[in-house]
């Protein structure tokens, strides 16, 4: 079975209110579709954006939104991608967006499926910006999610920078990890990029990621984005040469879309090269499944 998948490398800027991010968001929908796509990923806080729609302060300037108000557009968010995802026939991975609950914020990856449904991932580990800046709080458990196309996992950014919450969703049955990010630099992305890598090869799954690009220079620490979208692979015979199917070019404005194959997977884990899934000593170590 081919899965063809495809990933936003969104570019941020000033908007003036929700429609032109509304209508930013349909662009890419419709080019993934253009493509054939079966699903789409954006990149984490991409809905950062809309904080920078701003309000007059007591002098008459205008100024970005604070973290604490983007929970207040979650059902402008949420109602945007259903319909696209019910239009376009495909599942829509909403990248993040931040929610309030429980008098606590949250950073939330969302699964829109064609028929309406929606999944919610929570980000497990907070970076220590999230915590000192946004105060924002971990999500309480890893979600799997059964789709027309098999098991999948959505893991935010530092998450996939643990190994062990990986094999857990691989575990449990994931052939596609996708992992929403947001860097604002080259040490950021790399970390991020070269964790994908060793997913992928340890569990011998592909890893789809996605980051922000561009600038949302009135929202603090949305200023500096440095991002490329990738479809991983493992590093065997029957892949691309270095895990990479596909690529996009680092902080441009695009989409990328490749064909992932699942049949390839499951050859690997029998009689590739090596057999990382198969090998794991479970007698040494936690199976963390």
């Amino acid at each position: 079975m081919k899965v063809r998948a495809s990933a936003v490398q969104y570019h941020l800027h000033t908007i003036s209110d929700f429609q032109d991010f509304a209508d930013q968001v349909t662009h890419y929908v419709k080019t993934a579709e253009e493509f054939g796509s079966d699903v789409l990923l954006f990149p984490e806080l991409f809905t950062t954006q809309s904080l920078s729609i701003g309000q007059s302060d007591a002098s008459g300037v205008r100024r970005a939104l604070p973290i604490e108000k983007l929970p207040s557009f979650t059902e402008q968010y949420t109602d945007l991608f259903r319909s696209l995802a019910r239009q376009s026939g495909m599942h829509l991975i909403g990248g993040t967006h931040i929610i309030s609950d429980g008098g606590k914020l949250y950073n939330a990856a969302y699964l829109f499926y064609p028929d309406g449904r929606v999944g919610e991932q929570r980000k497990l580990h907070i970076t220590p910006t999230e915590v000192k800046e946004w105060n924002m709080a971990s999500g309480g458990g890893l979600e799997v999610f059964d789709t027309a196309f098999g098991r999948i996992a959505v893991l935010i950014c530092y998450d996939v920078e643990f190994p062990e919450i990986v094999r857990m969703a691989k575990a449990r049955g994931a052939d596609i990890l996708f992992c929403p990010s947001c860097t604002d630099d080259r040490h950021g992305f790399h970390r991020v990029r070269y964790t994908c890598h060793a997913r992928a090869i340890e569990n011998q799954i592909y890893v789809v990621t996605t980051g922000t690009v561009g600038s949302a220079p009135t929202v603090d620490f949305m200023r500096g984005n440095y991002g490329q979208a990738a479809l991983i692979t493992p590093n065997d015979v029957p892949f691309p040469p270095g895990g990479l199917m596909t690529v996009g070019e680092i902080n441009n404005d695009m989409v990328i879309t490749g064909d992932l194959d699942l049949d390839l997977l499951y050859q690997v884990r029998e009689k590739g090269s090596v057999t990382t899934w198969r090998d794991r000593r479970t007698d040494l170590y936690p199976d963390w499944s």
